[in-house]
């Protein structure tokens, strides 16, 4: 059964701790999903960012907004993202192992949409190689797929296909998911190919199969390719979230951080450039602050 909360924040970075720190000192129940591994923040070194003298780590920063977040009364869940709908009276989101309606979602996730990066994949995007399971799933009816990936978004993604193609392989190195997502894998149709790693993508018209870093070769037509969490613009679009006009690679806000959907809001990287934390940390702050006033409303007039 799905928990209630206030204001949900999909996203661990800096955009999303700031968020949360906003929000949850409005008197909102505020609940963070992601990991902050996962942010670029994570991985970097920052000089440029105001009253800060020298350089600091980029991880020491997120562990300690982390536990403002925390301090103020937020919750964290340290999870992957896996499904978001548009319901009656708020969205409905399931991380891993739960799962929460919202009255209000702050997209908070960054955009980065990761690659193989194997000889193939370029030449054969889009005729074959995907990046979006819940996209394409329904060209590969009957077909036999293969899915290449570690984390909740490839075990996700197989298990989703199993209700479409003939015969699905899930291609991975080191499967890092939860418990009950193991026993569903477990218990489906899925082939695992575990230990392996994509090498190429082969094909010229279309895939044709996939050769794997023992020189063995999977026989499939379409290859699905999922790193990491689940995309962003797909978690995004699959709740009518409105993207630029232009190119299609951010989400459109105002200056209240509001997408087109009430109740939604977005910041961070996934709302445009410039790619830099001031940015982030000033719309989460916004967009914390809004989503609480949205909600306060909706409690109001209830």
């Amino acid at each position: 059964m799905a928990e209630d909360v206030d204001v949900l924040i999909m996203g661990a970075g800096p955009a999303g701790l700031q968020a949360a720190v906003h929000a949850v000192r409005k008197k909102t129940g505020v609940v963070v999903i992601g990991k902050p591994e996962n942010s670029a923040l994570y991985r970097a070194h920052v000089e440029n960012y105001l009253c800060v003298d020298g350089v600091m780590d980029g991880r020491e920063m997120l562990e300690t907004g982390v536990g403002q977040a925390i301090r103020f009364g937020a919750e964290l869940v340290y999870e992957d993202i896996l499904h978001v709908e548009a319901v009656e009276d708020g969205f409905l989101v399931r991380s891993e192992t739960r799962e929460f309606k919202a009255l209000s979602v702050i997209i908070a996730i960054g955009t980065a949409k990761k690659k193989l990066n194997v000889p193939g994949e370029k030449e054969l995007a889009g005729k074959g190689v995907s990046y979006c399971v819940d996209c394409d799933c329904n060209f590969y009816r009957k077909a036999k797929v293969a899915v290449v990936g570690n984390g909740s978004a490839a075990v996700d993604g197989a298990l989703t296909l199993t209700n479409y193609a003939s015969e699905v392989t899930l291609v991975t190195n080191a499967l890092s998911v939860s418990e009950s997502m193991q026993k569903r894998l477990a218990e489906s149709s899925v082939v695992v190919k575990d230990g392996l790693w994509a090498k190429e993508i082969l094909g010229e018209m279309g895939v044709t199969g996939l050769v794997l870093d023992d020189d063995s070769t999977v026989e499939v037509e379409g290859v699905f390719v999922e790193l990491g969490a689940k995309g962003p613009m797909e978690l995004a679009t699959a709740i009518g979230v409105q993207l630029d006009m232009d190119t299609f690679s951010y989400i459109d806000t105002n200056k209240k951080m509001e997408t087109n959907i009430p109740g939604v809001y977005a910041a961070g990287d996934i709302a445009g450039q410039p790619f830099q934390m001031a940015k982030a940390v000033g719309e989460g702050c916004t967009a914390g602050w809004f989503a609480a006033n949205y909600v306060k409303k909706l409690k109001r007039n209830s």
